[in-house]
């Protein structure tokens, strides 16, 4: 997502524009495939969100005229009442209002009012503006309020879909990678900076980065997540280009962090990770590109397989992973999780298209 266009291919089925169902194994489903057209050659990065009336709200980038991260782009919405079997045509919910595009949406149900808050990316320079903002509905994403900059540090700054989360203290918390150099230009050696907002996203503060601004460290970090520990620490996860995820901790929510150490149980190519609390049982659910070597995919640098593992002790130790999709030139990136009473939905990017995957709980905490 950072400056390219990554091409691969996917083994579940691609029906383009239209919903499909295609079985991969017991427990597994697949909802969605928003395939590439002439006229709209790139969807992804997506989120979903459970609607007060039950429906599903799926919120993804549409990109029009171009392939590229730069290219113009608006965030579109669909809408399901049946569970994802069915889904309802594109509406526009946020047009392009950058110069180059909006992308890369984070869906979250403020817990003290209980507004839908749509976060995302507003690009206007590739080189050193690109900062995230967000809208508030109180009408279940039936219209959205105007754009607050939630990242007030200018710069070009990369947050990931499905990435802001709320503390159980209420705060709001977010991780951006600040990737403008002292000359104005963009640098891949990201310095991911906390951004917290106490009154319910109304207003935005910087913490202190994890490296000074403009020190080029020694390691890339790029695209940073976030997961709050029972302790009550933070745990912020990073890609690298160093074979795994990277992660550092904050005692004080957001506000500083220790220095990031590779998670060697997490190893991967260049590409993010999602890891998300699970409500049923209280562990922890990590969806990454698995390059252990496991599922005969010695390192590469592909984003493939697309796998799945989870930790009961908030991260230490992990169960062996799962392939959810393991076509050996194929890449997956760019994952969302919503769960459900019964179920988690993922939605990735995947051969130029959005893929909606519903896992059954039963499949997801299997030994």
């Amino acid at each position: 997502m950072l400056r390219g266009l990554v091409r691969f291919a996917s083994v579940f089925a691609v029906l383009a524009g239209a919903a499909c169902t295609a079985v991969a194994a017991e427990g597994v489903e697949q909802l969605l495939a928003i395939g590439p057209s002439k006229d709209n050659p790139r969807n992804g990065e997506g989120d979903i969100i459970e609607l007060e009336d039950g429906r599903l709200a799926l919120v993804y980038t549409r990109f029009r005229g171009g392939g590229s991260d730069h290219a113009p782009a608006d965030l579109a919405m669909r809408i399901s009442g049946d569970g994802g079997k069915t889904w309802s045509d594109d509406r526009i919910l946020v047009p392009n209002e950058g110069d180059r595009n909006v992308m890369s949406v984070s869906l979250l149900r403020e817990t003290r009012d209980g507004e839908i808050l749509v976060f995302y990316l507003r690009k206007n320079d590739p080189n050193d503006d690109c900062l995230l903002y967000v809208r508030r509905s109180g009408d279940e994403l039936e219209t959205v309020g105007e754009p607050v900059c939630a990242t007030p540090v200018p710069g070009y700054q990369v947050v990931n879909n499905d990435r802001v989360i709320q503390l159980q203290s209420g705060r709001l918390l977010v991780a951006a990678a600040h990737h403008t150099n002292a000359e104005g230009k963009f640098t891949g050696y990201g310095v991911p900076i906390g951004y917290y907002s106490d009154d319910g996203g109304h207003s935005w503060k910087a913490g202190k980065p994890v490296y000074p601004l403009h020190q080029k460290p020694e390691l890339l970090l790029q695209e940073p997540g976030l997961v709050e520990l029972k302790d009550g620490r933070v745990w912020m996860f990073m890609r690298t280009g160093h074979g795994c995820q990277y992660g550092c901790h904050s005692s004080d929510q957001g506000t500083t962090w220790t220095e990031p150490e590779p998670i060697q149980a997490l190893a991967s190519p260049r590409s993010p990770a999602t890891i998300e609390r699970i409500p049923w049982t209280g562990g922890l659910l990590c969806v990454w590109n698995d390059h252990t070597g496991w599922h005969n995919h010695p390192p590469a640098p592909r984003r493939s397989p697309l796998a799945m593992k989870i930790s009961n002790d908030e991260g230490k130790t992990w169960t062996k992973s799962r392939v959810l999709g393991g076509h050996p030139n194929g890449s997956y990136c760019y994952m969302s999780m919503t769960f459900l009473d019964d179920r988690v939905l993922l939605s990735y990017y995947a051969p130029g298209g959005l893929h909606v995957v519903s896992l059954s709980k039963d499949w997801v905490l299997a030994e």
